[in-house]
């Protein structure tokens, strides 16, 4: 019986006289960051992958939403052609106009709170090109029901965007891509800041919101007010 040596520079030889160069693995280029829009998280962590899925997750008023309209601002700020895929229809055009997303440029699909519908409508559009922005909204349906969503549709979003010049963001109460993902964001509020004194009648005057990545896990997070709108 021959050595395993042996094995391995005859199999080495067969393959050589097949090939006219030795085979290479080229690690996939990297298609870059865009920005949050958010100087802050943009300086924590680099901004958004392009060809890649992030996720954005948090329970109500955590800031998950006021990240997205942020993130779908600067996008339009860039002339890129962004699509918003709202699962329970909660977009709100007239805050987001607000916050300065040109809405000209933004591609609104709704889905009547049906998240088969989300997933597939977005699935579609991450196949057909164009778009510097895909965003799945996700965030207020139950987690009974987004659990169900199995692993093959993550993984199939992955294969879908990667080595594309679009970025895949779904908002989200807890993590369901999970290793699909590159980039996780959990937000939390931290604070809320009232005018006026203390016993009286006050105003809302911001939201203090905080955003930790947890995908790849470090122990910074970055801090940013949302103002209340007028």
């Amino acid at each position: 019986m021959s050595s395993p040596v042996v094995l391995k520079a005859n199999l080495e030889s067969a393959l050589g006289s097949r090939f006219a160069a030795p085979l290479t693995f080229r690690p996939r280029p990297a298609l870059g960051l865009v920005s949050t829009g958010i100087p802050e998280v943009d300086s924590l962590t680099g901004g958004l992958p392009r060809g890649a899925i992030t996720e954005i997750f948090g329970p109500p008023s955590s800031g998950r939403t006021s990240l997205l309209l942020s993130i779908l601002a600067a996008a339009t700020a860039r002339q890129e052609a962004c699509t918003l895929v709202d699962a329970s229809d909660t977009f709100d055009p007239g805050s987001a106009a607000a916050v300065g997303l040109a809405l000209e440029r933004l591609l609104w699909v709704r889905c009547g709170g049906n998240p088969e519908h989300a997933l597939k409508a977005a699935d579609l559009l991450v196949q057909g090109g164009g778009f510097g922005l895909v965003a799945l909204d996700l965030g207020d349906i139950p987690a009974h029901i987004a659990r169900r969503i199995s692993l093959s549709s993550w993984y199939r979003f992955q294969r879908a965007i990667e080595n594309t010049p679009t970025a895949l963001v779904v908002l989200e109460p807890e993590p369901w891509a999970k290793s699909c993902a590159a980039l996780i964001l959990e937000t939390k509020q931290e604070g809320v800041a009232w005018s006026g004194a203390s016993g009286y009648s006050r105003l809302l005057r911001g939201v203090r919101l905080g955003v930790t990545p947890r995908k790849p896990a470090r122990s910074a997070a970055a801090a940013f007010e949302v103002k209340a709108l007028g």
